[in-house]
């Protein structure tokens, strides 16, 4: 059958077949419009976490019971406690309890306010405060917190703030815990586990009132130069500017350097005692070089200035030899030295000469006017347009009595620096044939008197 058009005439029964192909799309706004389409929401979508990323989520009780748990297990094992924990931070919230955890592995439980263990907690004996009060124990508990630390990298901040905590709570622990707690500080201290900074909380006027922090100093400084040398602890005290601050740890009324050698010394710490004495003393040169300065510049009186400079020498035990160092840099310092090489000589004869009678009075042993050449031969070598000036210098102090005949020979044979050596004593040549020849002839007549 066939419709109108000629084409076959659909059958009223034969089913409907729907093109596969797509219609051409519509053009202009309604194309765009029909374009857009409803953005996704995150609303109800969860997402899967790694089993190894995920944290179990307790109190600090909870964590406390988890942890103590774990350590009952291991027993006094430290190899087994250091790998319990390692594995323990990939489940348990290291970095939210990170107080809690070091309350147990140093007091065997969360501590309260004041140092005292939280009523009604579970407790351990796996923890510092329970072990052997001894060097090799100690040592050993370091090598826990420092492979817990170097594994989970940020603790590090949280256990530093743990011991300054420590630290001020000292009052609330035994005689014993406390040195437990110093010598693993100093062990710490040494491995660079801890910085130096923490010594701040001993400094707390009750702990240091009672003599709590002095004492605990003692064996932390003996565990800290046991494993490296005073030079290295030094070292680590002057980065956080903690080298001058030591005999802190002593009420101001015991804050001397006398005091501090004295109990050190007796503590069994005498390189420490050594330490700081020169602390002190590197400190008062510094202190008297400026303070004289400032009287020079002042144009004080020579005779006050030296009664000043004798009085710093006796309170602070400062020797000649070291003075007349201090001196001769100041008075150097003093004035605008000339450009020309041609000049200088003459400004600093002038100059020195004018100066003579205050470096008189701090040349009074061999020793100090050996010193005082060797500053005069460095400072010429050190500043150029003095190289030609030494003789002269050495001749005028000669002339002044500021230096006298031994020294100067002395200095001549051997006594000198390589610092502008050949030039120096081909300068003084013809000084030193001067007073070889001057002395023989002092010896034959005293000889003729005789």
């Amino acid at each position: 059958m066939y419709g109108a058009a000629g084409a076959p005439a659909r059958s009223a029964s034969a089913p409907v077949i729907r093109s596969l192909r797509r219609p051409p799309p519509a053009t202009g706004v309604s194309f765009m419009n029909n374009q857009k389409q409803q953005k996704p929401t995150l609303s109800g979508q969860r997402f899967k976490t790694r089993k190894r990323d995920e944290k179990e989520r307790f109190d600090p009780t909870q964590f406390q019971d988890c942890i103590i748990q774990g350590l009952t297990e291991t027993g006094t094992d430290l190899e087994a406690v250091a790998k319990f924990l390692d594995a323990s931070g990939a489940k348990l919230d290291y970095r939210r309890y990170a107080e809690t955890l070091f309350d147990i592995l140093v007091a065997g439980g969360m501590l309260a306010p004041g140092g005292t263990l939280a009523d009604d907690m579970m407790r351990t004996d796996v923890c510092v405060f329970a072990a052997q009060e001894d060097l090799e124990t100690m040592q050993a508990f370091a090598q826990v917190f420092n492979k817990l630390i170097r594994r989970y990298k940020y603790l590090e901040k949280g256990f530093e703030d743990e011991v300054k905590k420590l630290l001020l709570f000292l009052k609330g622990f035994s005689e014993s815990e406390r040195n437990k707690l110093a010598m693993l500080t100093g062990v710490l201290l040494a491995n660079g586990t801890l910085n130096a900074s923490i010594l701040n909380s001993l400094y707390n006027e009750n702990l240091v009132k009672e003599g709590v922090s002095a004492a605990f100093a003692v064996k932390l400084f003996k565990s800290w130069i046991n494993e490296k040398d005073i030079n290295a602890v030094a070292a680590s005290l002057r980065k956080v500017s903690m080298d001058n601050r030591l005999m802190e740890l002593f009420p101001a009324n015991k804050q001397s350097v006398e005091h501090f050698t004295k109990y050190f010394t007796e503590a069994g710490l005498k390189e420490l005692s050594e330490y700081v004495r020169n602390q002190q003393t590197i400190g008062a040169r510094k202190e008297l070089q400026k303070e004289l300065q400032e009287q020079m510049s002042r144009g004080d009186p020579f005779k006050d200035i030296i009664l000043y400079v004798k009085e710093e020498m006796k309170k602070n035990n400062i020797p000649e030899q070291i003075v007349i160092g201090i001196v001769w840099s100041s008075v150097m310092s003093t004035v605008e030295w000339n450009k020309k090489e041609e000049l200088v000589a003459e400004q600093a004869i002038k100059h020195l000469k004018q100066y003579s009678p205050l470096l008189a009075a701090f040349t009074t042993q061999g020793q100090s006017e050996l010193t005082l050449l060797l500053k005069i031969q460095e400072y010429c070598y050190d500043n150029i347009h003095f190289m030609k000036a030494f003789q002269k210098i050495v001749v005028l102090f000669y002339k002044a009595e500021v230096l006298s005949e031994e020294p100067i020979l002395k200095w001549y044979k051997d006594a000198h620096v390589a610092k502008g050596k050949s030039v120096f004593l081909e300068q003084m040549k013809k000084f030193v044939e001067w007073l070889k020849n001057a002395e023989e002839e002092s010896e034959s007549e005293a000889e003729e008197g005789d």
